[in-house]
């Protein structure tokens, strides 16, 4: 018996990255899968690829920052597959470099949609929908900013650290409705959100922060959705309210 089959599971951000990783993995172990993402040709290529080796996937348009498109991603998953048991909230943004008193009151309130506010829309609508069918697992992806700050990162590091703070929330409120509510903090992550930012392997700043890390390199979104999957398995019965740490080290230093 495959970890996830019968289960459906939706992953904001599926379509690159940690997320695309999540849904190539759990769509190998049986959950049907749907992305929920603003990137229309990057998920239609995961769904493509999902259903070329036998699972199950669909793509929902959606833009995490607007409470009605999560309402609708949700609702498409329940339309698709009848039932939702897992949820993956892991679209984000980095946001503009610069300092607090120089951030922009746009690029502000952009990264506080894009990576805060949206979790909490995606969680009113998961949550309710997983009282209706018995209970469910959540995962949130915050980061290792989560846990301390970046010179010229604010917005980033402020909604990363309050991530946290609504995951434990929402663990608490849920526990005896059979949901379990966790929080990955990845370290720094080979990912399209890096390699936007000017961060690409053999720079000067990619061995900047390679060095950061006690292993002296940046992880792979495989090695993330390994533990992304181990939270929302039943293998993680006993964890609710907890953020996991996967950054080679980082903290650490």
């Amino acid at each position: 018996m495959k970890r996830f089959e019968n289960k459906t599971a939706i992953i904001t951000g599926g379509g690159s990255g940690i997320g695309l990783a999540c849904a190539l993995r759990m769509a190998s172990e049986g959950a049907n899968i749907v992305i929920a993402d603003i990137q229309e040709k990057e998920s239609l290529a995961a769904v493509a690829k999902i259903r070329e080796n036998g699972g199950k996937a669909i793509y929902v348009h959606c833009n995490v920052g607007i409470a009605d498109d999560c309402k609708n991603a949700v609702q498409a998953a329940i339309t698709e597959f009848k039932t939702l048991d897992l949820a993956i909230n892991n679209a984000g943004i980095g946001g503009e470099s610069n300092t607090l008193n120089d951030y922009s009151i746009e690029g502000w309130h952009k990264v506080m949609d894009v990576n805060l506010n949206s979790v909490f829309y995606c969680m009113k609508y998961e949550i309710t929908e997983m009282h209706k069918h018995g209970g469910g697992s959540i995962v949130n992806i915050s980061s290792i900013l989560g846990h301390v700050g970046f010179a010229n990162s604010s917005a980033y590091v402020t909604t990363k650290h309050a991530l946290l703070g609504m995951t434990k929330n929402a663990a608490i409120e849920n526990a005896m409705q059979n949901i379990r509510v966790n929080a990955i903090c990845p370290g720094f992550i080979e990912t399209p959100l890096l390699t936007g930012a000017g961060i690409s392997q053999g720079n000067d700043m990619y061995n900047y922060i390679a060095s950061l890390h006690s292993m002296k390199r940046l992880g792979k979104a495989e090695e993330v959705a390994a533990a992304v999957l181990w939270l929302l398995s039943d293998e993680a019965s006993f964890v609710t309210g907890t953020d996991l740490l996967v950054d080679g080290g980082y903290v650490s230093v």
